[in-house]
């Protein structure tokens, strides 16, 4: 294909002729490339990687652990998290919450030369964030998190200070549910030591009048009232007869009292656990995350890798420019064709 001719094959020859032939202005063509790619690639911001890799600590109540043996959270409570873990913990990263707290804490507006007051500010931003700041799951069910910026030592600011985050995030989420549960507990804690307290001062009034124990008391008034008629001492009688007589007008209520402030009790028992296994849930703050090494700034850029630009470039314009002067080519020999 060194020399036109009307029939224009496409073999690995030709084309390897057709580049030889063409060569002066490929290799101009390359050389353009390749000082404009240099220069391009020199313009480019330099940009630093920091990352952090975390693992998901397992969910567990701190209550449970505390006050329950056999809770499976005793053996569980500070090993690794499992894949749903590790998908909770992503979408915590992936929050706006951090997100919006590490803009406003940087000033990510003014480091990235965004203006705050414009129409697609949030547009912007968001695309400046999710291109600097990436979140992945790697193959260990950890979540790893990789900060570029220009300033190595924000980068790494920002990538501790996110891992920080997840704690602050999390509690909060979750702060928020367990003080609800906290406050319905406390809740029926309070009316349940309030119903004991009127119970009891109820039963006060009648043990002022002598009434203790109904069944005893009864039992001994009777055989008492017996012997006194026995012994034909009328007076006792009638003192031990109006005793029944209060007795029996009251039994019934303070027996009824009596046994609602068992039930009282024991329901008390049983809120005063669920009580102090509230508070604790409420109180407690937890990591939920076990950081391997924290970030550190980087001494060596990370992108751009000029070399490869410049190589991807001078390669690109090759091949256009070689396909461009091939078709040229081939449409004047086509032309020629017809001629004939």
């Amino acid at each position: 294909m060194a020399k036109e001719s009307n029939d224009f094959n496409l073999n690995s020859a030709d084309l390897i002729a057709f580049a030889w032939e063409k060569r002066t202005p490929l290799i101009i063509v390359s050389v353009i490339a390749i000082v404009v790619s240099t220069i391009f690639s020199y313009r480019i911001t330099e940009l630093y990687k920091s990352s952090v890799v975390l693992y998901p600590v397992p969910a567990a109540s701190a209550s449970k652990y505390l006050f329950t043996s056999s809770y499976p959270g005793r053996q569980t409570l500070y090993e690794f998290g499992e894949e749903e873990q590790c998908d909770q913990l992503l979408q915590i990263l992936n929050s706006d919450n951090i997100k919006n707290r590490i803009i406003e804490k940087y000033d990510l507006f003014k480091h990235y030369e965004l203006d705050p007051n414009g129409k697609h500010k949030n547009y912007e931003m968001n695309k400046q964030y999710r291109s600097k700041i990436k979140f992945r799951r790697t193959r260990f069910i950890s979540a790893s998190i990789e900060v570029m910026d220009k300033d190595p030592v924000v980068a790494a600011n920002i990538a501790n200070d996110i891992a920080d985050l997840v704690d602050s995030v999390m509690n909060e989420i979750q702060h928020e549910r367990k003080m609800a549960g906290f406050k319905m507990v406390e809740k029926e804690f309070i009316a349940c030591n309030n119903s004991i307290k009127e119970v009891e001062d109820s039963l006060r009034i009648y043990q002022k009048m002598g009434i203790v124990n109904v069944e005893y008391q009864s039992k001994e008034l009777t055989l008492a009232h017996a012997n006194a008629l026995i012994e034909k001492n009328e007076q006792a009688a009638r003192t031990i007869e109006n005793k029944l007589k209060t007795l029996e007008k009251h039994a019934a209520a303070y027996t009824s009292l009596s046994e609602k402030l068992i039930l009282e009790y024991n329901r008390r028992m049983s809120l005063e656990m669920r009580y102090i296994e509230a508070k604790t849930e409420a109180e407690q703050i937890l990591s939920y995350k076990y950081v391997v090494d924290p970030a550190t700034p980087a001494d060596k850029k990370s992108y751009p890798k000029k070399s490869l630009i410049i190589l991807q470039s001078t390669l690109a314009t090759f091949v256009f420019a070689y396909i461009i002067l091939l078709l040229l080519s081939i449409i004047k020999t086509a032309g020629k064709a017809k001629k004939n």
